[in-house]
């Protein structure tokens, strides 16, 4: 389980903050524990982050002067030979120099093939897609966000999740990166929601989707949050229609080592279906009104009743689930508490005051994250390490799920 201990019955525990859109980070679990768009044609991918900034990790490496110009001159269809040369000269002196601007180089020099062969024929109805598929495929090109895929691992060229992205390296996950995808968003077609919009759909999305990435919300450190990649109004106009959602570490100078992925690809059935069940009632926990008891008893007493219900739900999934030799008993343990707990919460529903209810909300909350939790964890090899709970000093925030998150444009 990943919820705290309430804090008493004269400061309840709220819920831990939920994202509303998203920009591009947020404290797991879960990212708790716990970006993609296309690069925008006349424009880069952008981060975004809706909780507060982080300084940049070091200082970038300089945009190569002839990338730009070969992005423009794909972009603006004139002078494609031009544009197409200077992508190629740049894309060699990028690779000498270690400047950033790849994704500009190849958008240019595709771009500029596609105007060559429009300089060939007369205009027709069909010349605007013909340049959208052109800038698609650069876009998918290797080095840029837009190619990035579920489970990639990647280092940005800024080496920061902040502000824009025009390249990405992807990297064996084993190796120390800066971020990792979870998922890949599709937003459908029409005009433009506008930047706002995308953030909201991206931190309701994102934030949702990584728990089915990391089920096991312990294992992820308590320096990763998710962050994400969300279409420019210009990417936007050339086709980009996705919300690339990755996990990514919270400092200034971090990085994340190794894979944080733990789902039925890379746990056994038996993980699985306590993780399934645990997280089911970590979700319910989460979902506590923002108003104490004494402003809103009505919601908080049905709040405690869905999670009564949720209890009784999970308890019968553990039950039914056969546990190997080693794991039966240390579960069947977990699960009397669990049942303990469901009648408190039962009480806690019934409850006519204030008073009443905090007494039971607190013994509801005795078994989370517990003794028998952590024993139940390690005889089914699952990460034993409890959840802190301490407060990000950047936002003042539990560092709890739904905690500070961002998110770039593209």
């Amino acid at each position: 389980m990943s919820i705290p201990p309430p804090p008493g019955p004269q400061q309840p525990q709220g819920s831990p903050e939920q994202p509303q859109g998203q920009h591009a980070q947020g404290q797991y679990p879960p990212p708790s524990p716990y970006p993609h768009g296309a690069p925008g044609a006349p424009g880069p991918y952008a981060y975004h982050h809706p909780y507060g900034s982080h300084s940049p990790y070091g200082r970038p490496a300089p945009v190569n002067g002839v990338a730009i110009g070969a992005l423009v001159l794909g972009i603006l269809c004139f002078l494609p030979a031009v544009g197409l040369v200077l992508g190629l000269i740049a894309l060699a002196q990028i690779k000498k120099r270690g400047e950033r601007g790849k994704g500009m180089a190849i958008a240019g020099s595709v771009l500029s093939c596609v105007g060559l062969v429009l300089w060939t024929v007369s205009l027709s109805t069909g010349f605007t897609s013909d340049v959208v598929d052109g800038f698609k495929d650069a876009a998918s090109g290797e080095g840029t966000p837009y190619a990035l895929a579920k489970g990639d691992c990647f280092d940005s060229a800024t080496d920061t999740l902040e502000g824009a992205a025009y390249d990405v390296d992807e990297v064996p996950c084993s190796a120390a990166h800066d971020g990792e995808v979870f998922a890949v968003v599709t937003l459908p077609g029409g005009a433009f929601p506008g930047d706002d919009e995308l953030t909201r759909t991206a931190e309701d999305k994102c934030y949702a989707l990584s728990a089915g990435y990391a089920m096991d919300t312990w294992a992820v450190p308590d320096d990763a949050d998710v962050y994400y990649f969300i279409p420019t109004r210009q990417s936007w106009r050339f086709g980009d229609r996705e919300i690339t959602c990755l996990f990514g570490a919270t400092q200034d100078d971090g990085k994340l080592t190794g894979s944080l992925r733990s789902d039925p690809t890379t746990l056994d059935a038996d993980q699985v279906a306590f993780l399934s069940a645990t997280n089911a009632v970590d979700t319910a926990l989460y979902e506590e009104p923002e108003e104490y008891a004494e402003d809103d008893l009505a919601a908080n007493k049905a709040w405690a009743k869905d999670v009564h219900a949720v209890l009784g739900e999970q308890i019968e999934a553990l039950r039914g689930h056969s546990w190997p030799k080693g794991a039966a008993e240390p579960v069947a343990d977990l699960v009397e508490e669990m049942e303990d707990a469901r009648k408190d919460w039962a009480k806690a529903a019934a409850a006519t005051d204030a008073d009443t209810y905090y007494t039971y909300y607190d013994s509801g909350y005795e078994y989370v994250d517990g003794p028998a939790t952590v024993t139940a964890r390690k005889a089914l090899g699952l990460d034993t390490t409890v959840p802190s709970y301490e407060e990000d000093p950047g936002t003042g925030d539990s560092g709890s799920e739904g905690g500070s998150g961002g998110g770039l444009n593209v």
